[in-house]
């Protein structure tokens, strides 16, 4: 059965640097045989979390917008990609919209103790891209534990991230074709992979004007 890869664009700006990523990430994915879906969070309607703790007695949202059809999505998927640019040293406001919204999820699994996937154990696998603007080498450690928890809650393994720093203009990320190859690559290997890895494979790459980049990789 093929797997069901989910990519997620967190950008307000339509065909910026990491939707070009995602979709390179996705390319790769359907490649190896996995069947892609994206969704832009900038064209839903998704009202962030409002703390009625309606859910901790539900495990339900009770607001009533596109959210539920996101949820209808992670659920089902096999991967997840999710892309944002760093706005202020954190994700960009759409994706902490969905983050947060998925507090019925954390309901579910510790005040309810109701299992997500109650009769079957799902191999279930994340990827996390980020693109940013300066020169810091530690951009992208602001968003880690965010993620992590993220998908603790979502029972996901998070398995390999793509950091890009120094690009900014929109398009930029197409004058670095190390970042394009690395995103295709680790969208084959997301469905391809039979062992999901101990620890993430981390991939930084940072642009310059030249465009020219430089790679590392590391395990964090």
């Amino acid at each position: 059965m093929r797997r069901r890869v989910l990519g997620i664009a967190c950008s307000p700006r339509a065909g910026g640097n990491s939707d070009l990523l995602v979709e390179e990430t996705l390319a790769g994915a359907e490649s190896a045989g996995g069947a892609v879906e994206l969704i832009a969070l900038r064209d839903l309607d998704l009202t962030p979390c409002q703390e009625c703790d309606v859910c901790l007695s539900s495990g339900e949202c009770p607001i009533d917008d596109d959210f539920l059809e996101v949820l209808e999505k992670l659920l089902a998927c096999d991967r997840l990609i999710l892309a944002t640019p760093i706005f202020f040293m954190s994700v960009t406001a759409y994706a902490k919209a969905l983050i947060e919204r998925c507090q019925c999820l954390w309901a579910r699994k510790y005040v309810l103790h109701q299992p997500l996937f109650p009769d079957q154990q799902r191999d279930r696998r994340a990827m996390l891209i980020s693109v940013a603007g300066t020169k810091s080498e530690q951009m992208f450690d602001c968003i880690e534990l965010t993620i992590k928890y993220w998908l603790d809650v979502l029972e996901m393994k998070h398995v390999s991230s793509l950091f890009v720093n120094q690009i900014d203009a929109k398009g930029d990320i197409r004058k670095h074709s190390s970042a394009l190859e690395e995103a295709f690559r680790m969208g084959q290997s997301l469905v391809t992979d039979a062992q999901a890895p101990d620890k993430p494979e981390v991939i930084r790459l940072f642009g310059g004007l030249s465009g020219e980049t430089a790679l590392s990789g590391d395990n964090l």
